[in-house]
């Protein structure tokens, strides 16, 4: 049993304040656990004593969590600038017997080594701050992989330092359903066993990859041919973009000729601001060909896809390319006012609703007043 009796407790607009000199104690015990933590987890000891006592240290640190979390939702109230005197009592007796909390999303996962991962890691030198102002850093995961504990634990059950398992499927699966970012793994990913160099750059845009350089194992198909024959067209396990593994320019012609025609050649989009237009953001289902085609205009281009049931971003890659692996739910890995152009087409279509719709458009990392924009 943890019994602590505060007072002296500030109250201001119906929310409780720790004092002070309480919220720096808790943060000190916090980073020695972590610190002891940290050190114990890379210790090579072979009793399981030691073992046992950093899983006893992890359980003190969450009973921290727990027992701040607790001082500030014991006192609600509506008043302000009053002292109360309160005892909270909560129960953090041994946790492998009983959940603190049955909601409590820590103790939904059974991996040890996603345990490890959202440990507090203190920095190298000890009680220094880093360039970033802070001591130690807490590595995150999406608060919705909390509701599907089970997969992401079997996503994080691998040998350390030894082969990946193949399971991007799975993690695709999670991504999509809104657990995103995953925690990283300390695990090699598996490379094709006759993986060959890839072609140089120039010629890398526009060739057709070997099939050597891609694991078929999750796709229907088994070699690039399928990706491209109109024979398999159907059943290919992918649908969107059913032409995106032709590597042509065809897709991209438009006739000169044609008046009534709403679309605008990349061309007529670049002279709209000449010599502005530098770093952009493709975000469709895409093997790379919009951003091929910016490359030869000397404009970096990052192409932002899923693997949907094909290997897209495999294929960006071999052409030379910078694939962006994420989901639509997650905000873009790009500071604010850092792109200059933005396209997309056949993604950001009628199955996504208006409220995320209006979140995808600003992107993370637009400007305010938008520079370029161009849709397909």
């Amino acid at each position: 049993m943890f019994r602590t009796t505060t007072s002296t407790a500030s109250i201001s607009q119906g929310r409780f304040v720790l004092p002070p000199s309480l919220q720096n104690q808790i943060s000190d015990l916090q980073t020695k656990v972590g610190v002891l933590l940290e050190q114990l987890r890379g210790a090579s000891a072979e009793s399981k004593a030691v073992a046992s006592f950093a899983d006893q240290l992890l359980h003190i640190a969450m009973s921290l969590d727990k027992f701040a979390e607790s001082l500030s939702g014991s006192y609600d109230s509506s008043s302000s600038g009053m002292n109360e005197v309160s005892t909270v009592d909560e129960d953090f007796s041994d946790h492998e017997e009983s959940e603190i909390e049955q909601g409590s999303d820590t103790h939904r996962f059974n991996s040890g080594e996603l345990r490890h991962y959202t440990a507090l890691k203190p920095n190298r030198l000890i009680g220094k701050k880093n360039f970033l102002g802070v001591e130690a850093i807490s590595p995150s995961v999406g608060l919705t992989c909390a509701t599907m504990a089970s997969k992401v634990d079997r996503f994080m059950d691998y040998k350390i330092y030894r082969m990946c398992p193949d399971d991007w499927n799975i993690a695709q699966k999670v991504m999509i359903s809104g657990c995103d970012p995953l925690p990283r793994r300390r695990c090699f990913s598996k490379t094709p066993p006759r993986f060959s160099k890839p072609l140089p750059i120039n010629s890398s845009l526009w060739s057709q990859p070997t099939d050597t350089n891609i694991l078929w194992s999750h796709y229907k198909c088994k070699d690039y041919s399928c990706l491209v024959s109109n024979e398999t067209l159907g059943k290919r396990g992918f649908f969107k973009c059913s032409n995106c593994f032709d590597l042509s320019k065809r897709g991209w012609e438009i006739s000169t000729n044609e008046s009534t025609s709403a679309e605008f050649t990349i061309d007529e989009v670049l002279r709209l601001k000449p010599g502005e237009i530098r770093i952009g953001l493709d975000f469709s289902p895409t093997t790379g060909t919009f951003a091929a085609l910016m490359k030869e205009r000397n404009i970096t281009i990052a192409s932002a896809t899923l693997n949907l049931g094909a290997p897209f971003n495999e294929v960006i890659a071999l052409r030379g390319l910078l694939p962006l692996y994420l989901s639509i739910g997650s905000r873009l890995p790009f500071f604010d006012n850092t792109l200059d152009i933005i396209h997309s087409t056949l993604f950001l279509d009628g199955w996504i609703g208006l409220d995320l719709l209006q979140f995808a458009f600003r992107l993370g990392s637009c400007s305010s007043t938008p520079r370029t924009s161009l849709g397909g």
